[in-house]
């Protein structure tokens, strides 16, 4: 070949010895380009050393993801199975040691990587810890640690070590060698000689949690229903790698971080029904003392029954607590009624007419029409509600809700938790061939979509997805600049429980009749028909495809429709091509589910779908060594394992060789320098 530089186009012309025919080597922009590349490696030498490095990781077998849905402020539970890999340290544990090592020992041991800090403080209580042990312990730990870690590169794993003891860990796990077990006793000695036993165990241990779950996907619903939503939320933030796919009950409170209203009321609602009004007050100093003064005004002497919180009864409801929690929970539920109808008018195009409610109710008669027929109503005291107006707030609750937006508003730590809501998450995400989604695609039939009318447009499917997520983000990113528009805020809160949201799935949402009406017919929330639909390998291929994903071998990965396993139903559906991981993580959903949630594992070999038993408590797990007692149902995927060079990742690796091979050719031609 013949090179000739045609300095008048700034092009590099590549030539073939017929010179017949002619295409451009490299062009101005991608000259650019490899200039930026050659600051980062600047020689020939650079270049190939790391199309070698990179070459190679593309044969490692892929890092293990887990998936894991409907956390629901369960914070105990989520910590446990995070710190204990869902059972894979245990089975680490047992692959290293088998019968070398009782049972006691491997509990405790599993005990010490879950929990490290606490179980220590247990043990040196005990007077068990002494040198003898900590040598013991030691040892064991940094093989568990090596088999860990031995499906990465080693400079993957030096990066996941921690700045303390990286060097020594680097050592104690590479070295091998009979010859060197001097050098490791040596090291292990010093360590408890110079009294960094303790911390040198601590930090191990959470290297080897580290290992063990490469990335972590969560499908929704981390807020709501349980106590401790934003311990979650610190705790996946400080993950290493992660991302979030949308649930309806996050999108209320991405709503809420926005100021929109609907959203706030529907926050403190849900809060208030399942008594966590800690999380808003505690959690993220969410000042609800202007709903309290104006719950007290109108509805202190009122029962108020029908609005004591979920996890009370009546009686409790004379504690002044309860009491307080009650009266803010009708409060608020009336504000958010009021403004949800004014929403539903503003927007006829969401075809929720259904839900207008306030102006069906007779107070007089004490019955609500609904469908044509009358219902007795629980209430009748809704002094704020002006039956010829019904859904104009009073002045008081205009200003109540004006300042509860506020304080949404700047929160800053609800802002910080959004935004990583925003920057990690979405309403989809496909991922190494999987689709991940929280709710449904909305569907008609088998293999057609529902369409809904998003501004003025028919859209469905994919399209549809991408519109709503497009428009959460433009109401996060304008929240404090009044630039989002109604629309984009109403469709917020359209998300959390519209008919054809993807993320809730129903024809309704039955609060009202549930808080006010004792007719269980009506408390029926008939689901999409994809819930119908996706038990069919035919729907989920077609929905596959729709995403740009190859059926052969990609799947779907749903939450938030609890599976009934007390009653049969099976996680694993549509032939091996959709898992359904509800199991029940809230507390809520246990007596219906009959356990206590599920994660899905894919590794290079397999996907797994590990179901959890309840868990004990924390300081049970400490003390006691309990475990949460999982059991495993592997689906074989493939007998030679993926490799890193099969997945997205490795997708952006093989682009970085192909730019990295045209560096080099850009040096060797003397189109860049070397440095």
């Amino acid at each position: 070949m013949v090179i000739f530089l045609n300095f008048a186009e700034n092009i590099i012309w590549i030539k073939n010895v017929d010179m017949e025919n002619q295409k451009p080597l490299f062009n101005a922009e991608q000259i650019k380009y490899l200039n930026l590349l050659a600051q980062r490696f600047p020689t020939a030498q650079a270049a190939s050393t790391e199309i070698i490095n990179l070459e190679a990781i593309l044969k490692l077998p892929k890092g293990t993801e887990h998936f894991l849905t409907d956390i629901h402020g369960e914070y105990e539970t989520f910590n446990h199975v995070l710190r204990n890999a869902s059972g894979v340290v245990r089975k680490k544990i047992d692959d290293v040691f088998g019968k070398n090592i009782s049972n006691i020992e491997k509990r405790q041991l599993a005990t010490l990587i879950y929990y490290p800090r606490e179980k220590l403080d247990v043990l040196k209580n005990t007077n068990v810890i002494n040198n003898e042990w900590y040598y013991m312990t030691l040892n064991r730990l940094v093989q568990v640690a090596r088999e860990a870690s031995q499906k990465y590169t080693r400079s993957k794993v030096r990066k996941a070590m921690p700045n303390d003891f990286a060097y020594i860990i680097d050592e104690l796990i590479n070295e091998t060698s009979r010859r060197k077990e001097e050098y490791i006793d040596s090291i292990l000695q010093s360590i408890i000689e110079i009294d960094r036993a303790s911390h040198f165990i601590i930090t191990i241990c959470e290297f080897i949690q580290r290992l063990l779950i490469d990335r972590l996907h969560i499908l929704g619903d981390i807020f709501d229903r349980g106590p401790d939503a934003a311990k979650v939320m610190e705790t996946i933030a400080k993950h290493h790698s992660f991302d979030v796919q949308w649930g309806n009950h996050d999108l209320i409170w991405i709503g809420a971080a926005c100021g929109i209203d609907t959203c706030v009321a529907e926050v403190i609602r849900f809060s208030a029904r399942y008594e966590n009004i800690d999380t808003l007050e505690d959690a993220y100093g969410i000042n609800l003392f202007p709903l309290l003064a104006f719950a007290i005004t109108h509805y202190e002497k009122d029962p108020s029954e029908s609005f004591v919180p979920k996890s009370s009864n009546v009686e409790k409801n004379r504690d002044t607590s309860t009491r307080i929690t009650t009266l803010m929970h009708k409060a608020i539920s009336v504000i958010g009624w009021k403004l949800e109808g004014q929403l539903i008018h503003r927007n006829p195009q969401f075809e929720m007419e259904d839900r207008l409610l306030l102006d069906k109710m007779d107070m007089k008669k004490g019955v609500v029409t609904i469908d044509g027929m009358d219902y007795p109503l629980k209430d009748t005291f809704f002094p704020t509600i002006n039956p010829k107006d019904p859904y104009k707030l009073t002045k008081e609750e205009q200003d109540v809700i004006d300042k509860l937006c506020f304080n949404f508003l700047h929160s800053e730590k609800l802002q910080r938790h959004v935004a990583i809501l925003i920057n990690q998450g979405g309403i989809y995400l496909t991922y190494n061939s999987n689709l991940l989604l929280h709710g449904c695609i909305p569907m008609k039939s088998e293999r057609e979509f529902e369409s809904f009318n998003f501004s003025g447009n028919l859209s469905s499917g994919k399209e549809l997805c991408d519109k709503f997520d497009r428009a959460v983000r433009r109401c996060w990113v304008n929240r404090k600049n009044g630039d989002s528009s109604q629309l984009d805020r109403d469709y917020c809160w359209y998300l959390w429980c519209g008919p054809k949201s993807p993320l809730f799935g129903k024809k309704k949402m039955a609060t009202f009749e549930r808080y006010l009406t004792d007719s269980e017919e009506l408390y029926h929330e008939a689901k999409n028909a994809y819930f119908k639909y996706r038990e069919s390998e035919a729907t989920i291929d077609f929905i596959l495809e729709e995403f740009g994903l190859n059926p052969s071998k990609s799947h779907v990965v749903n939450g938030h429709v609890p599976v009934k396993v007390i009653k049969g139903e099976k996680p694993v559906k549509a032939n091996g091509k959709l898992f359904v991981i509800d199991g029940g993580m809230s507390r809520a959903y246990r007596k219906e589910t009959g356990i206590s949630g599920y994660t899905l594992i894919y590794n290079s070999t397999s996907l797994v779908v590990v179901e959890h038993q309840p868990f004990c408590s924390t300081n049970v797990a400490i003390r006691e060594e309990q475990d949460i007692i999982s059991e495993r149902q592997t689906i074989v995927l493939s007998v030679d394992p993926i490799c890193v060079g099969d997945t997205d990742i490795g997708i952006e690796l093989h682009q970085q060789i192909n730019d990295l091979k045209e560096l080099l050719t850009s040096f060797r031609v003397g189109v860049v320098k070397e440095r």
